[in-house]
């Protein structure tokens, strides 16, 4: 709920929600339990396996599925390393300048359609970069695992991370409340007075 002046005017200020560690808010061996999990949809695996022109039906064709030794679809890999990384953004990378890469992907075991994932990434190194004095270079471990704790993903990735006060601003736009977005509101419409 909007906080409101005495006359019910709706504030136009309010404090911004997290925006993001800087380079100087990292520390190793510090542990980000990302927020959100996400459970994945038939629709997510086949999309991305036929959008990436993979043709293994492992992935998408459920009689095929049906004969290996996992019974029903496999989620395609590249799916899981795109989900997990992104649920690692808000903690991690929010102010990313680049991403350097990947390494040490490992899958050791299956996901599945119907599955929730959830993730976690530790801090395991974090230096000033020596060519760009207004980033840093952090390297974590990224751990992606079910509901019931089932890892089926772990990665190291290292990035550019702008300083505080360096990089790219968000947005600082607040609301105009015009008459008619006050009335949709439900809130008191100052009248006007004729001219």
């Amino acid at each position: 709920m909007n906080e409101t002046d005495a006359v019910g005017t709706p504030q136009t200020g309010g404090t911004v929600s997290w925006t993001g560690r800087y380079f100087e808010d990292f520390t190793v061996g510090d542990v980000y339990r990302h927020p959100l999990g996400r459970t994945v949809t038939a629709t997510d695996n086949s999309w991305l396996t036929l959008l990436t022109q993979n043709t293994a039906p492992l992935h998408f064709d459920t009689h095929y599925a049906s004969q290996t030794e996992f019974g029903k679809p496999l989620v395609d890999s590249t799916f899981t390393l795109a989900l997990v990384t992104g649920q690692s953004v808000t903690d991690i990378s929010q102010h990313v300048m680049a991403n350097l890469g990947w390494d040490r992907v490992r899958m050791p075991n299956p996901l599945f359609e119907g599955d929730t994932v959830y993730s976690q990434s530790e801090v395991l190194a974090a230096r000033p970069s020596q060519s760009r004095p207004d980033v840093g270079v952090v390297t974590v471990r990224t751990v992606g695992f079910t509901a019931e704790g089932r890892i089926v993903i772990t990665f190291e990735r290292t990035l550019l991370v702008y300083r505080r006060g360096h990089g790219p601003r968000f947005a600082d736009v607040r609301p105009e409340w015009d008459p008619r977005s006050l009335a949709a509101a439900g809130l008191p419409v100052e009248e006007s007075e004729p001219s």
